[in-house]
């Protein structure tokens, strides 16, 4: 029997909490997930890869930075982490010939700009992210596709 997926809404104060949850949720993956990351420019989607990785176990999440240009950065933790950035990609045959599927099932697979996909990803487990800026660093975070309910959620008082 498939188990019902859920969301979780958690409220951020700052880039710190935003790390710190994502840590909390990459500490639960185990290398076979796709995140899918949304959000307007400056939400904080490389912020949520940092916090990804360091929960991953990656050495110096502080080396993680947005691959806008070289498109994927890989980072090596106790599963790889593939940190993907569709942003300057606008043509969908583009990401089309970036060959994704050939990561899924490699490691954790982080894609800034998600909703430039052009197709649907199928036969893995996806994680959703959607980042809401409010006023200064406040964040509403909506994450869907978790299969039980982590202690991730605290929220911060601001």
């Amino acid at each position: 029997m498939k188990q019902d997926l859920i969301e979780l809404t958690a409220k951020t104060y700052s880039e710190e909490d935003t790390l710190e949850l994502a840590q909390k949720l990459g500490q639960l993956f185990v290398g076979d997930e796709v995140v899918l990351i949304t959000g307007e420019l400056g939400a904080g989607k490389t912020v949520f890869v940092k916090g990804l990785a360091a929960g991953l176990g990656v050495p110096d999440e502080g080396t993680v930075c947005s691959p806008s240009f070289t498109l994927m950065n890989v980072y090596q933790g106790r599963v790889p982490l593939y940190h993907i950035d569709l942003y300057r990609l606008e043509d969908p045959e583009e990401i089309t010939d970036l060959g994704l599927e050939d990561y899924f099932g490699a490691g954790v697979i982080a894609i800034e700009w998600a909703e430039r996909l052009p197709f649907e990803i199928k036969g893995t487990r996806i994680i959703r992210v959607s980042i809401q800026v409010g006023d200064g660093d406040n964040r509403t975070i909506k994450i869907s596709g978790l299969e039980s309910l982590p202690e991730i959620a605290e929220n911060k008082k601001g």
